[in-house]
């Protein structure tokens, strides 16, 4: 599976028990992946597993675009 990190991000906070989150970083560490490579591959998989399809172009601008003075 190819990772492409889209050109925008946005953070997920997760609370996690310390002796999971030490767990998961060091099998990330012996798979020489970084844990948000993990994440956002089990987020992916979930979203396909449901069949929901999602863009990862940028979104289109908010609002009506100001002139510049």
């Amino acid at each position: 599976m190819v990772n492409i990190l889209e050109s925008k991000t946005a953070r997920l906070t997760v609370l996690i028990d310390p002796a999971k989150k030490t767990a998961f970083e060091e099998l990330c560490a012996t798979q020489d992946l970084t844990p948000s490579q993990v994440v956002r591959q089990l987020i992916r998989g979930y979203l396909a597993d449901h069949g929901i399809s999602y863009s990862t172009s940028p979104a289109a601008p908010r609002g009506p675009k100001r002139p510049q003075t």
